[in-house]
């Protein structure tokens, strides 16, 4: 245990006995505690194998090469269609978490098995993502938002991608573009 990751146990409120069961399942796979991205990160030989974390419906177990696990019992969530690599096992309860140690054991032992051989997730390119249709109208409009948005690092261009692909409605996509074309054309990514 890294006392330096006790707070985020101590403070859990919703789903303190799950988690508390959950690390005491990692450390006994021989993971190295450490805190990352707020949250309990549990490495091999300063490798991500496996993060603890809790939202409002569920906390879960994520794997960050999840992808490359076998997921022999089909229990691997895949968190949202962009997600490329991490994969979830979630839970509501302290039981199923305890009925699943052996299960779970198996997954991590696994996922070590995978850092140790060295395996690799092969990431779609950024030209594979879909651009949608209302950006790409824009692009298509004016050629200095295109070279603009050409120069722009592979991963700034994915974020604007997903986050103008993101809403259901063509006039919030548009309403998107159109409030960060000037962001584009100044060199900047989503986040700048």
């Amino acid at each position: 245990m890294n006392p330096k990751v006790d707070f985020y146990f101590s403070k859990a409120q919703k789903w303190h006995e799950e988690i508390e069961k959950l690390r005491m399942i990692v450390l006994d796979c021989g993971l190295t505690e450490e805190l990352k991205w707020g949250c309990p990160c549990y490495t091999f030989q300063k490798s991500n194998i496996v993060l603890i974390h809790v939202f409002k419906e569920y906390c879960a177990l994520l794997f960050f090469k999840g992808v490359l696990l076998h997921d022999a019992n089909g229990m691997l969530i895949q968190q949202t269609e962009n997600v490329q690599a991490a994969r979830q096992i979630r839970f509501t309860n302290v039981r199923e978490i305890v009925e699943m140690k052996p299960i779970l054991k198996a997954y991590i032992f696994e996922a070590i098995e995978v850092e140790k051989a060295g395996l690799q997730v092969v990431f779609k390119k950024t030209t594979e993502f879909t651009i949608p249709e209302e950006f790409q109208n824009k692009l298509d409009e004016n050629q200095a938002l295109k070279t603009a948005f050409d120069a722009l690092t592979p991963g700034r261009q994915r974020a604007y991608n997903l986050y103008f692909s993101a809403p259901k409605q063509s006039k919030t996509r548009e309403l998107r573009v159109e409030k960060y074309m000037q962001q584009i054309l100044n060199g900047k990514g989503l986040n700048d």
